[in-house]
């Protein structure tokens, strides 16, 4: 099962028509028919609505907004409505409700509040999904079907514990192997019966914060027993939409780079992803591009959906800083570049009140459609409309596979040493952005993927390394192929115990390096790097972490210049079958990172041809019947003056581009040109 059936890119959002009396919804409708709104998203949180007591359900008002939206010619991707249980529900059983941490148990209120172990809530929130599906499934406007909301929060109560014992079992069948892999002779912690394990919390010894023992092994495993719980609502709910709806596809939005939940162990179970783009600033295009490409590469390549994205600012952050014009086209583009069959809002209309009700939206309270943001709405929904199909179902043809591991971030985060300063996400990222910079298409891949489409490999800080990963990155480098790793790779098993070897463990092979010692310094303290290429040469900074190598047949690419290890390597390069395998020990800055990333592409010729023009992204996809679509994105407040790379027509205006020939974005601009030759 794939994504729903379309004639364009779905543009539309989450509607919540039972804020407003029902002669609002008529004005809606005509504001979505100037703005070309084709889909919207229901009912996400309608659980106390639909079941206003614990013996019995009330689908009157869903029943009118559902016969509405059909009524008007929307498709609906219609949700379950469970994303916050309900104040009854919550007084009737306190135990639906979470424990945090520090072992306080939530009153109701907020969302993200149901413990994912409570039977209770379990059985209720897939029995409304159950009748929800049984009553909405024959509806021809009804096109997929939404679970949850944003699934997150991890709870620590007695229910959880013992989910965590029954899940526990399952993983390590005997307590003997269990001892094993939590190294249980550190600190005399043996478990000699199940019931002795506790979760990891504030209120056992040596706690250093949420998601933080002295014992790295249970808490590693109670983020994965969490998401795994997590899962199991999820499941529970879309089984019993299976039940009267075979063939609707299912999904849930996820929020990109979640640190709480391991997306790659839910993507099995979703028929497409989907999720909702709420950069950390206005200034992201490279933290939105990044996880773009980690969504689309969820479904091994396949389209996924943006769900929600603000068309003006955000209201949850201390400061939420306005698009400027022309901003949220561009960013909805990007989006389509990298994989979205659906470019959708949060939301439709601005709430009426509670803690949303300055967060943007397409129509504000008052209802106009003649607000700059609503015109940028309707611009862009006659763009996809004269788009139509071009681009469904178009795949990325990257050659350069990034890994994204949650595992890997989970484990080095919660490790006690060698410096908590380093920041999975932040190190990742300055890769993916080097990527970016150099204009080069990615898949973002889970260490499980098959690598053997992929001419470059980068897996940055792959503190975990399990199953055959080594020997899959060593597969690719020795047909050819470059492998990238970086400082505190190969540390640790899968149950985030140090391997008995030199570091970087099953890693040292490919990259022929070994590294007896390591400095962690402050942020503060920079240490040099002399990167050597020739005429090419620069000196770059390094901060936080600095290995020290001893090649074991690797050459010597980038020294140190400072302390008392100036002059030994911080970068190599090991010759490795017909490939090689490349180690960053330092945590160089981003011109650092962006040097090395080069000179690994450079070797395959896969630089972008604006490589070397910034924030202008350059990216491509392939339509099944081999239509090959090159989008241009400026990310600058200028107009930029380039090249074409090749002829085609710009998709957006109708003109014809030619190979080599100037062409011009405005500031905040964007072509999607129909390449001449691809079909």
């Amino acid at each position: 099962m794939s994504l729903p059936g379309a004639a364009k890119v779905g543009f539309g959002g989450d509607y919540n028509p039972e804020q407003w009396p029902e002669p609002v919804w008529h004005q809606d409708y005509r504001l979505f028919d100037l703005a070309r709104i084709d889909t919207v998203t229901l009912g996400v949180f309608h659980w106390a609505l639909l079941q206003p007591a614990p013996d019995g359900y009330d689908f009157s008002l869903l029943d009118r907004i559902v016969e509405r939206a059909a009524a008007e010619g929307r498709r609906i991707c219609l949700a379950t409505g469970t994303a916050a249980h309900p104040a009854w529900l919550a007084r009737a059983h306190p135990e639906v409700t979470r424990v945090d941490f520090e072992g306080r148990r939530h009153r109701f209120g907020q969302r993200h509040n149901s413990c994912p172990s409570s039977p209770v809530f379990r059985r209720l929130s897939a029995e409304l999904a159950r009748r929800i599906a049984a009553r909405y499934a024959g509806n021809p406007a009804v096109v997929a079907w939404h679970v949850g909301n944003e699934y997150g929060g991890a709870c620590y109560c007695e229910r959880c514990a013992d989910g965590f014992r029954d899940w526990l079992r399952d993983r390590y069948g005997t307590l003997d192997a269990l001892n094993d892999a939590w190294c249980t002779t550190f600190w005399s912690h043996t478990f000699t019966d199940w019931a002795q394990v506790e979760p990891p919390s504030a209120l056992t010894e040596h706690w250093r914060g949420p998601d933080h023992t002295a014992f790295q092994g249970i808490t590693l495993d109670y983020l994965r027993f969490t998401s795994d719980a997590l899962l199991a609502n999820f499941l529970d709910e879309k089984a019993a939409i299976r039940e009267s709806s075979p063939d609707l596809p299912v999904t849930t939005n996820f929020m990109g780079m979640y640190r709480p939940i391991d997306y790659h162990r839910w993507a099995p179970h979703l028929d497409f992803a989907s999720w909702d783009n709420y950069p950390p600033d206005d200034s992201s295009p490279a933290w939105m591009a990044l996880s773009h490409d980690l969504i689309r590469g969820l479904k091994d390549g396949q389209p996924f959906w943006l769900m929600e994205q603000t068309p003006s600012h955000t209201a949850c952050r201390d400061v939420n800083p306005l698009k400027r014009p022309g901003v949220m086209r561009l960013w909805s583009w990007q989006a389509v570049a990298h994989g979205a069959d659906a470019v959708l809002f949060f939301q439709l209309r601005a709430a009426r009140g509670a803690c949303e009700k300055y967060h943007g939206a397409v129509i504000g309270h008052a209802g106009r459609s003649d607000t700059r943001v609503f015109r940028e709405v309707a611009a862009l929904g006659a763009e996809l409309d004269r788009l139509g199909d071009a681009t469904l179902g178009a795949r990325t043809p990257a050659r350069v596979a990034l890994l994204f591991d949650w595992d890997s971030w989970w484990a080095l985060e919660i490790s006690d040493g060698p410096n908590r300063l380093v920041r999975y996400q932040q190190v990742v990222s300055a890769y993916h952005r080097a990527l970016w910079d150099a204009g080069v298409d990615v898949d973002v891949l889970p260490v499980t993927a098959a690598l053997s489409r992929y001419q470059v490999v980068l897996a940055p800080v792959l503190h975990l390394v399990k199953g055959d990963l080594a020997d899959r990155l060593a597969e690719v480098a020795a047909r050819g192929g470059s492998v990238l790793t970086t400082f505190l790779s190969g540390r640790v098993d899968e149950h985030d115990n140090a391997f008995l070897a030199d570091v970087p463990g099953p890693l040292a092979a490919l990259t022929g390096v070994r590294v007896d010692e390591w400095d962690a310094r402050g942020p503060e303290f920079v240490n040099p790097v002399l990167l050597a290429d020739g005429v090419d040469r620069v000196e770059v900074a390094s901060r936080l972490v600095f290995e020290l190598v001893i090649p074991q047949g690797a050459e010597v690419v980038g020294r140190y210049r400072a302390d008392f290890y100036a002059g030994t390597p911080a970068v190599t390069r090991n010759r490795f079958g017909a490939g090689d395998g490349w180690y960053v020990a330092a945590g160089l800055d981003q011109e650092g990172v962006s040097w090395v990333v080069r000179r690994v592409l450079d070797r395959h010729g896969l630089i972008g041809p604006y490589a070397d023009v910034p924030e202008l992204e350059s990216g491509v996809r392939v339509t099944p019947d081999g239509v090959r679509l090159r989008f241009l994105l400026n990310h600058r407040a200028e107009p930029v003056e380039v090249a074409a790379a090749a002829g085609g027509v710009d998709l957006l205006t109708g003109d014809r581009v030619e190979g080599g020939q100037p062409i011009r974005l405005d500031p905040y601009g964007v072509m999607v040109v129909r390449e001449d030759g691809s079909a």
